[in-house]
């Protein structure tokens, strides 16, 4: 092919990615894929709620690289709310792709770590990590094919997007937006709701892509159900509810997966121990170093006393002894009086927290139970914790809401009551709120450290 076919070609596949991910790339795009790119040729802004698995960062990949490949000067700034969805799933994904180029591309692009640059052309991209502390993500980009990829959008700053906003919307400029829909506020939501008329949008659920195994639907149903936050997002490609009585938001536990937090080594780790015995409950154990949940919540089924009091020794003995827990807080209503008891006997430092008794704060909660939840509220909407990305953890958060009683008192749905609207126990987030019994006993104690003595640790190591 001489020159000047070269060129003819380039020129029909820049008005056709389509045709270039079917002739060039050589792979056949779906059909929310296939309206996805033409959305892209035909408008400057696009916007894609998503399911999981459906295929978008495949989808970004082919952008990428036809928008690179068909036309210069070319400039795309690729950002993700974190460097591992970059870099490992974006750039991860745009190589995969590369490799499958015909030799003459493949030429012409030198594909680095966080960077593509087209030889002999003023043709680049660039992956940028967006943070609220660094958000010029966006900004400073001008060309006159200017491409702006934002990847798990819901998931990225408002302030980013404000200082991004002069580059975005230079003229000729344009800007894709793609993720799942976890919150019901910022610039991906309002993309859909309050400014829908200046955005070309898309939702595509997980049963809209043959990527997508019913299996995973179907599990996904039984484990979350139907009505669950969980599944609306991850699979409906739908907003969460945002019910005035949902006491942690979607959006706050999202954020808490995708924000990467450190807790100093001289903070102190607490363990929550939510023990169930037979049936459908679970045991769950949840390990929190101040501002940090440091792994997943383990879970159990149908383990007896003795048994589960080995489990815990055993998680004690193999853990490092500077990351040891000064407490393990266990619900002590039931079995659990006897778990306490026995990991005494064996030493731990064990303390039965009855979650039915009144609160240390009569004036706003009636139960402990009630304290202990919304402290896990204002522990997330401090916006500087961490949380691990468990799916069934950030369900069990999700699920529970609250009432006013008759005097004015707040109070979370017991578990009865949300079997009665098809939700399982919230198992592991009863774990997860028990951590934070080390600080709401205190205040019941009326002093800080008033039972502290007994295990014979530091004061100071008690601020958590």
């Amino acid at each position: 092919m001489d020159t000047q076919e070269q060129a003819k070609l380039i020129a029909q596949l820049a008005q056709d990615p389509v045709a270039f991910v079917r002739g060039i790339i050589g792979v056949e795009p779906e059909d929310w894929q296939r309206k996805a790119l033409e959305a892209v040729r035909d408008n400057d802004r696009v916007a894609i709620r998503s399911g999981h698995g459906i295929g978008k960062t495949a989808f970004l990949s082919w952008l990428i690289l036809w928008w690179l490949t068909t036309r210069t000067p070319a400039r795309i700034a690729c950002t993700a709310n974190t460097a591992s969805q970059l870099s490992d799933i974006l750039w991860a994904e745009v190589q995969k792709w590369y490799r499958k180029l015909p030799e003459g591309f493949q030429k012409v692009l030198d594909v680095k770590t966080d960077r593509i640059d087209v030889v002999g052309a003023d043709n680049f991209a660039v992956a940028r990590t967006a943070r609220r502390e660094n958000p010029e993500a966006l900004q400073g980009f001008h060309s006159p094919n200017m491409l702006f990829l934002i990847d798990e959008a819901s998931g990225v700053d408002d302030l980013i997007f404000e200082v991004g906003e002069g580059a975005m919307s230079t003229e000729g400029a344009k800007t894709v937006m793609t993720g799942n829909p976890t919150r019901t506020s910022g610039y991906f939501y309002d993309a859909f709701n309050k400014v829908a008329d200046r955005w070309f949008t898309m939702k595509v659920a997980s049963s809209d892509s043959t990527q997508v195994g019913k299996n995973f639907i179907e599990d996904m149903k039984a484990k979350y159900g139907e009505e669950s936050n969980i599944f609306r997002v991850r699979v409906l490609g739908e907003w969460p509810e945002a019910d005035d009585d949902v006491i942690i938001p979607m959006y706050l536990l999202q954020s808490a997966v995708e924000r990467k937090q450190e807790a100093a080594e001289t903070t102190p780790v607490v363990w929550g121990l939510d023990v169930a015995r037979f049936g459908s409950d679970r045991t769950a154990l949840c390990k929190r170093k101040g501002n940090v949940v440091v792994e997943p919540v383990k879970t159990w089924r149908n383990k007896d006393l003795m048994e589960l009091c080995g489990i815990i020794l055993n998680e004690y003995e193999t853990t490092r002894w500077s990351e040891r827990p000064l407490e393990i807080l266990v619900d002590s209503i039931g079995i659990g009086a006897g778990v306490v008891d026995r990991l005494q006997e064996l030493d731990l430092p064990a303390r039965g927290i009855n979650v039915a008794e009144s609160s240390a704060m009569r004036d706003k909660y009636s139960r402990l139970r009630d304290e202990l939840w919304f402290s896990a509220k204002e522990w997330f909407e401090t916006k500087e914790c961490s949380i691990p990305e468990q799916e069934e953890l950030i369900s069990d958060l999700s699920k529970p809401r609250f009432k006013f009683t008759s005097n004015g008192k707040l109070k979370v749905e017991s578990k009865d009551e949300m079997r009665k609207r098809g939700m399982n126990s919230p198992d592991l987030a009863d774990a997860f709120c028990l951590t934070f019994a080390s600080n709401a006993s205190a205040a019941k104690s009326g002093s800080r450290y008033k039972w502290n003595s007994s295990l014979n640790y530091p004061k100071a190591r008690w601020i958590i």
